[in-house]
């Protein structure tokens, strides 16, 4: 889920820049700092959206720059357990897909795919089932459910998420169009 929050964080002004402690300079270094990063009580920081207030500057011992706090507005993305989500298939391995939610990627583990047995099939960068014509291959849109959350504050790429699409109402966006039309051409039938 994206939301904006109100943030305070030190950033240190480098020597050069002391002339200028504007909240644009400010800004700027915020974004060097934090964008892209994850935090476990925030998600992971998009972007540093506007810097409300700059503290007093603080030298400290042996640093050559000087250290303000900061209050300022940033927009996050911290993905909640059991959020339903919309995503891209980035990758697809021999044990699922890996699906782009926001600036992260969650795991769709092949077995929470679907209820039938999807191969994987490599050359082509799917799974396919054995059973029906379906495949989930990179750039498929695909909603699921977020079932599992580990963040890795020091490794961001090391966090996990962990998906499922094995409910009604989730799966490739595809299959899902399928089954609307189905449902529509039998209760027309009847």
């Amino acid at each position: 889920m994206y939301k904006r929050v109100r943030l305070k964080d030190t950033v240190e002004v480098p020597p050069r820049h002391l002339g200028d402690v504007t909240p644009k300079r400010v800004k700027r270094l915020l974004q060097d700092k934090l964008e892209g990063r994850m935090d476990e009580d925030v998600g992971s920081v998009v972007s540093v959206v506007n810097v409300n207030d700059i503290g007093e500057g603080t030298v400290l011992p042996s640093r050559p720059g000087v250290y303000y706090e900061a209050d300022f507005d940033a927009i996050t993305y911290d993905p909640d357990m059991q959020e339903v989500v919309d995503g891209i298939v980035v990758e697809v391995v021999e044990f699922g897909a890996f699906v782009g939610i926001g600036p992260v990627d969650g795991l769709l583990h092949v077995s929470q795919i679907s209820d039938e047995y999807l191969a994987y099939d490599g050359e082509n960068q799917q799974l396919a089932s054995t059973e029906s014509n379906q495949t989930l291959a990179v750039d498929d849109e695909v909603r699921a459910r977020i079932v599992t959350k580990s963040i890795d504050e020091r490794n961001p790429r090391d966090s996990k998420i962990g998906l499922t699409a094995k409910q009604p109402g989730l799966g490739k966006h595809g299959w899902l169009e399928s089954k609307r039309q189905q449902s529509e051409a039998s209760a027309e039938g009847n």
